[in-house]
């Protein structure tokens, strides 16, 4: 049997784009599809060989081969064959979506689209949250408590908002999960608002959670924090999140760090900047002074040298005075920036001999 000419088959021209070619595709798909045409064996066979024409043509090499060497091209096995009505909206599920709303069933039952099981156990949701810290704290580490408020299954009813657990199949799509509605000449399968897909319902609303099948839950979790994190970065608890339900696992814990500015210390990256004031005379002559120190004591000091000549903005950096780096390797530096202390109040002394040095520096 001769096949047809799949550009004949979709009415579109050799030199059709790809926006083209799925409008007329979808205008295909519209003119021979089952539910319009039913107990149609006719009008099945030229769904599916649209379907056929398009899956080839959408596709640029084996369009390539198609325009060169017609079927033949093709090799029998690169040409798409379709059983059924299923397999066609199985490959092409997100074209008929944007048709009938997502739904993707046509009234066949939801071809390519596979239900997960309402009833099956379900992983808890991740519960997120924010934790300040001192840049200390963040640099060294330590441990913290968090309080956590977010809902969890409700125990009472093991979270299925009845009464004892005790449900009964849904009265309104009578435990399908689905409902079906006409649109046109279509209809459309969408999930259940009163069971919300599970297919059944409450015998009775559980008196602790009223229905909802959760209940808040206030709760303190113990967290680690390890040396080194920085402003932005998430710690992630695995199974410490939301409880699951029907005996799924549990979700995860995000902790989103944000690190306190600190009245001494400037953090960039594994760096930290200390604003270093020095006199005049210090800073001419040269001397030896205590500068603070980065450790987990506050009132820890060390000794730093100021060059002769030393000139304000100018960096002395004291090696491995940083952040703990993350990966325990070493930590970084201290970049002391220089700034010259300028007296606003001078002693009558003071301003004499100050006088007598600026006429040191006068040309002759």
């Amino acid at each position: 049997m001769t096949k047809p000419d799949y550009y004949e088959v979709l009415e579109v021209s050799r030199e059709v784009t790809t926006t083209e070619l799925k409008r007329a595709y979808r205008k295909k798909a519209l003119e021979y599809h089952p539910d319009r045409n039913p107990d149609n064996p006719e009008a099945e066979e030229k769904f599916k060989v649209c379907a056929e024409a398009y899956a080839v043509l959408s596709d640029p090499q084996k369009r390539q081969m198609y325009d060169r060497f017609g079927h033949a091209g093709l090799g029998g096995a690169a040409a798409p064959g379709f059983g059924d009505i299923g397999d066609v909206f199985s490959q092409f599920q997100d074209i008929f979506g944007d048709l009938f709303g997502g739904a993707g069933g046509f009234g066949f039952g939801g071809f390519g689209r596979r239900r997960r099981d309402p009833n099956a156990p379900m992983r808890g949701a991740d519960v997120r949250t924010d934790l300040r810290l001192s840049l200390r704290e963040a640099a060294f580490g330590t441990t913290k408590q968090i309080d956590l408020s977010h809902p969890s299954p409700c125990e009472a009813c093991r979270g299925t908002g009845a009464e004892g657990g005790e449900l009964v199949a849904c009265t309104t799509c009578g435990g399908r999960g689905q409902v079906a509605r006409a649109q046109g000449a279509f209809v459309l399968s969408t999930t259940c608002p009163t069971c919300r897909g599970r297919g059944m319902q409450a015998k009775a609303a559980c008196a602790e959670c009223h229905g909802a099948g959760e209940v808040q839950t206030e709760r303190v979790v113990k967290i680690n924090i390890p040396s080194g994190v920085d402003t932005g970065q998430s710690l992630r608890l695995s199974g410490r999140g939301q409880e699951g339900t029907r005996g799924g696992p549990a979700g995860d814990l995000y902790v989103t760090v944000h690190v306190d500015r600190d009245d001494v210390f400037e953090r960039q990256g594994f760096d930290l900047v200390h604003r270093l004031s020095v006199t005049y005379p210090q800073a001419a002559l040269g001397a030896k002074i205590e500068v603070p120190a980065f450790e987990e004591d506050q009132e820890a000091a060390q000794t730093l040298k100021i060059p002769s000549g030393t000139q304000p903005g100018e960096t002395l950096t004291i090696r491995g005075g940083g952040v703990p780096r993350l990966n325990g390797r070493g930590r970084g530096d201290l970049l002391c920036v220089v700034e010259i202390e300028v007296p606003k109040h001078l002693t009558r002394e003071q301003k004499r001999l100050l006088k007598d040095l600026s006429r040191t520096f006068e040309p002759s």
